[in-house]
């Protein structure tokens, strides 16, 4: 795609990489096939293409974003599919990126959708208020749809629905800080507590430390440690993107500079995608930009870890059929696509794939609430799916996916790692107690 910024715009670091990403662009299509919006709606301009060349007006010109551009922007899950797809290696993440930023900076929403965004964005990356907030609203869910009748309030109604009506209680792996292992001893790792997942479902990081301490490994989970930055980055909020990923990269650098660490565990796979991305996030940051690779270069997915410790088969098979969901930020953000269904099949479940499993199940962050229309109609496509394989029980590694499906079944999901803990000696996870 030819390309007409000018000398000057190109001194200016993120339109720099637009260009090279747009240049890449040879409008080819492919990303069509594989956009779940596009899939949806039929507009070119819901498709990566069409998006490209309305964020190569909008930034070439240096034009505020019209309510045109960021309706469609908008709408974009950021699920990288179209990476996955694309035969010329077009960075579509970094673009609609640095488009958000822009969005955010010079479009004035209406009075609701600014308000909302607001909230969500002073909300969910604290845990604290995130409980609290839950809390409340699981008083109200019954008014989820006249809420979301009235004007602007949309999202208010599907944070509603997608609210539980029962929090579960308070993990207890944040009180002591180092887990520690009672066998041999064979690595030392930290793990993202998370934020919204920490609330949502705090097992899964308990799993996660009792399979790593019967691995050997030893766990930390380090003081001063918050919300990675993905869910304010993806509504156009850098600087407070920046903030939260540097406060993560002291707290793990000082555990670096302490004992050392063999890896940074995640597990949530949308964090996992930022984390790996914080030595281009923090490159400008002339303190940061070094230690950033370094928690970049350690940050791995629970089942990429798990995988390189090569644990040992679990002695008996569990005889349940685990349709294994893969959410977009591992397949396509990640690259993570056989180990998790290896370890499962390894730790004795007969693992079975989603049909069209490249396409989101409409998670996407805070997508369920803000564009909750689209994001039902992929949950209810993807939930379609997964029933064809007749599962007992749905299987994932993003808490978003699991809250986003599990909003339309009753076909039990849980974290990958929740059943690698039960193959392996744990306790069986609670969202499968009704299971014989």
């Amino acid at each position: 795609m030819q390309t007409n910024f000018t000398p000057k715009q190109l001194e200016t670091r993120s339109l720099s990489e637009a260009n090279d990403v747009l240049r890449k662009c040879v409008h080819c299509g492919f990303c069509t096939a594989t956009c779940p919006t596009y899939l949806l709606l039929g507009d070119e301009l819901d498709s990566p293409r069409g998006r490209i060349y309305l964020i190569k007006d909008m930034l070439e010109n240096d034009r505020p974003a019209t309510a045109h551009i960021a309706k469609h922007v908008d709408r974009c899950l950021s699920c990288l599919s179209c990476m996955t797809t694309c035969p010329s290696g077009v960075n579509y993440m970094r673009l609609i990126d640095t488009a958000r930023v822009h969005v955010a900076k010079t479009h004035k929403r209406p009075f609701m959708d600014a308000l909302i965004r607001k909230v969500l964005q002073l909300v969910l990356p604290y845990p604290q208020r995130f409980r609290l907030a839950l809390s409340v609203t699981g008083f109200f869910k019954f008014l989820a749809p006249v809420i979301a009748k009235l004007p602007g309030c949309k999202p208010l109604g599907a944070m509603l629905s997608l609210a539980p009506s029962k929090l579960p209680p308070r993990t207890t792996a944040k009180q002591t800080n180092l887990h520690q292992t009672f066998t041999g001893r064979r690595g030392r790792v930290a793990l993202l507590a998370g934020c919204a997942q920490r609330v949502l479902d705090p097992g899964i990081n308990e799993a996660t430390i009792r399979l790593l301490n019967r691995q050997g490994i030893d766990v930390i989970m380090p003081e001063k440690e918050g919300c990675c930055g993905a869910l304010v980055h993806h509504m156009g909020n850098e600087k407070q993107a920046i903030i939260q990923a540097k406060n993560n990269v002291d707290a793990w650098m000082r555990e670096i500079d302490n004992e050392g660490l063999d890896a940074i565990i995640i597990t949530a796979s949308g964090c996992g995608t930022t984390i790996k991305d914080y030595a281009h996030l923090l490159v400008d940051q002339q303190d940061y930009a070094k230690k950033a690779q370094t928690v970049s270069n350690l940050a791995k997915d629970i089942t990429e870890y798990l995988c390189e410790l090569e644990i040992k088969p679990a002695d008996e098979k569990i005889d349940l059929t685990v349709t294994y969901h893969s959410a977009c930020s591992m397949q396509h953000g990640q690259k993570i696509i056989s180990q998790p269904k290896e370890l499962l099949r390894k730790a004795g479940f007969n693992t079975v794939d989603v049909p069209e499993g490249h396409i989101c199940c409409g998670s996407a962050g805070t997508y369920n609430i803000l564009q909750s229309e689209i994001s039902t109609q992929l949950r209810d496509r993807k939930i379609a799916h997964i029933k064809s394989t007749n599962p007992d029980v749905i299987a994932t590694g993003n808490i978003g996916c699991m809250t986003q499906i599990a909003s339309g079944t009753d076909i039990p999901i849980v974290h990958t790692v929740e059943l690698l803990d039960w193959a392996h000696g744990g306790p069986k996870p609670l969202a499968l107690s009704g299971l014989k």
